[in-house]
């Protein structure tokens, strides 16, 4: 009997201990037609410029404000400049096609559409 009035009241217990008195928040609601906001910089602009130079020189402007805006951190940072380097170069040499290759792949390694 003790026993029993022992589980009654432990489990009176954790039911009351699961019980929230603080208020909750409700959801804002999102207001219809709008899209997603992503935090940048305020001042960021995409680089103009055609060509494979055209793509690296803007990869790496969304690399530098994925680091300045905490998007990404400084280590990964720097592999991916340095991944960037082996486009560039197939680029000045003219091997559009190759550096375009090469940049989609080192934007899907790090997990950017490529």
């Amino acid at each position: 009997m003790i026993r029993a009035t022992l589980l009654v009241l432990a489990g009176t217990l954790a039911l009351a201990a699961c019980q929230s008195t603080s208020e909750t928040l409700a959801p804002q609601p999102v207001a219809q037609g709008s899209s997603p906001q992503y935090v940048t910089r305020p001042d960021f602009r995409l680089p103009e410029g055609a060509g494979c130079s055209g793509e690296i020189t803007r990869f790496r402007a969304v690399m530098d404000n994925d680091l300045a805006t905490g998007h990404v951190a400084r280590d990964v940072h720097g592999r991916v400049i340095a991944d960037l380097r082996g486009p560039e170069a197939a680029c000045a040499a003219g091997r559009s096609g190759e550096a375009s290759a090469a940049l989609s792949a080192v934007k899907r390694r790090y997990g950017y559409p490529g």
